[in-house]
């Protein structure tokens, strides 16, 4: 039976770490500046400290949502830590300072506001701190096996180097060795494979189905014993979806239906028409907001851009149907002089004034009047030309699937891989929005809205 003496935490487990200890070590802070301190601002004697406790909790929460401080790769790198619980800090103490009625009464010695920031920044500083050095550490990662042809294992050692940070892969079983590897290869036929997930303490395996000329028989009666004991087993692409939050490659294949689903969410009436209702609402304010900036994009698009400020263009829509998207002119007048081609980062096309609009995502603002006539909707894949539409669809097969539900103001794929200007970028962005599609919620749509407001605050646009 295999027995694993090495302890990791998973990526739902280090989110929970993070969010909980936070907290924890936030009213520790209060708890001790209060107990050994003439502290008034925020006391927990007072009959209301605990609708006190409950808005700083919900405003840490959200602005650190918001400023991604619960993204696991902000949490493992300390500048960018300090960066976002800096900024998280300040607008939770402007917003909890000046709430009305729920939070403590504005203190007449302002120098307690100063210790309440200083509590807030050095409490979760110092978790994450002990985050970064302990449970992050290298020797936290998961261990994992895989069972797979050589050419999914390679694929998987480049996922590594990109994104999958918290696993170590001990080593494969496959058809044939790498040429170039930095984990051992396992010949089966001269191993045990228990004996082998106990010496190197795996905590999980991952299995390709693909033929790999070996003894299946064999493998998959040792894979059984090892299940059976408590070992998690399952397949590569369960494994490549949870880590990366986009489906696997090897679903768009022949047999794609065997191995996609809709989200229920596509025939839920009630999610669907709650999802309407914010689409109303936001497209209202939105065009409120549009008709307050106007005259100030007037006046820069003069000085800046020197053309037509608004920008019309056919894009495709649900079902394939065309539509006319409204955007802020960001580009020279004759920017397709000689057709249609996808924008480049430092696009020379782009004006002075037009950068700010992108980079602001300002110039995307008009498209609320699309969200109102229901051609798009808040969250869904981006609505791309018919040119380039018919483009795609001739390069992966599966990109019409993207129209069956309407294009967004902001997406999955908008806000995991910002930046597409090839056919190899748009296949990236397609395994984010066929992900998206398949897995479509209300939670799923508020983690794209915080991760937007992210993205606008961090001047992330193209």
């Amino acid at each position: 039976m295999p027995q694993s003496n090495k302890i990791h935490f998973s990526i739902s487990e280090r989110k929970i770490y993070l969010r909980v200890l936070d907290l924890v070590f936030l009213l520790a802070g209060f708890y001790v500046l209060t107990s050994l301190f003439d502290y008034p601002y925020f006391t927990f004697s007072s009959p209301k400290s605990l609708t006190w406790t409950l808005l700083l909790i919900f405003y840490i929460n959200f602005f650190g949502e918001i400023f991604e401080m619960y993204q696991l790769k902000i949490a493992s790198d300390v500048y960018l830590t300090l960066r976002s619980l800096f900024i998280t800090v300040i607008f939770t103490t402007i917003f909890y300072v000046f709430t009305p009625v729920l939070s403590p009464e504005l203190p007449e010695n302002r120098i307690q506001i100063a210790y309440f920031i200083l509590v807030l920044f050095g409490t979760i500083f110092l978790n994450r701190w002990l985050y970064i050095k302990l449970i992050f550490a290298p020797r936290f990662s998961k261990n994992i096996l895989i069972i797979a042809n050589a050419e999914t294992v390679e694929k998987l050692l480049n996922l590594t180097k990109m994104d999958l940070k918290s696993n170590h892969f001990v080593g494969y079983i496959s058809n044939k060795q790498l040429s170039q590897s930095e984990i051992p290869y396992i010949n089966i036929d001269l191993i045990n494979l228990e004996n082998y997930v106990n010496e190197h303490y795996v905590n999980e395996i991952i299995v390709a189905s693909p033929k790999l000329n070996l003894d299946y028989n064999k493998i998959n009666t040792q894979l059984i014993e090892l299940f059976e004991s408590g070992m998690i087993v399952r397949s590569v692409d369960d494994f490549i979806e949870e880590e990366t939050s986009r489906i696997s490659e090897d679903h768009l294949s022949e047999d794609f239906y065997n191995n996609f689903t809709f989200s229920k969410s596509h025939q839920n009436n009630l999610y669907l028409a709650f999802m309407r209702f914010l689409d109303i609402i936001f497209s209202l304010i939105g065009i409120i907001v549009l008709m307050l900036l106007t005259p100030f994009i007037f006046i820069g698009n003069l000085v800046g851009n020197r053309g037509k400020m608004f920008y019309k263009q056919q894009r495709v829509g649900r079902k394939g149907k065309d539509f006319t998207i409204v955007k802020f002119r960001t580009m020279v007048s004759d920017s397709e002089k000689n057709g249609a081609v996808w924008a480049e980062k430092n696009d020379e096309r782009i004006t002075p004034f037009g950068k700010i609009l992108r980079k602001s995502r300002i110039d995307e603002v008009p498209q609320f009047i699309n969200v109102l006539k229901n051609d798009m909707s808040l969250i869904g894949p981006r609505p791309e030309r018919r040119e380039f539409v018919e483009k795609l669809g001739k390069e992966l097969p599966f990109y019409a699937l993207r129209h069956v539900i309407k294009p967004g103001l902001t997406g999955w794929a908008q806000v995991m891989h910002p930046y597409a200007n090839s056919v190899e970028d748009q296949h990236k962005k397609l395994l984010y929005d066929l992900y998206y599609i398949r897995e479509r919620n209300l939670t799923m749509d508020f983690k794209i809205i915080m991760k937007t407001i992210s993205t606008i605050l961090f001047f992330r646009g193209t």
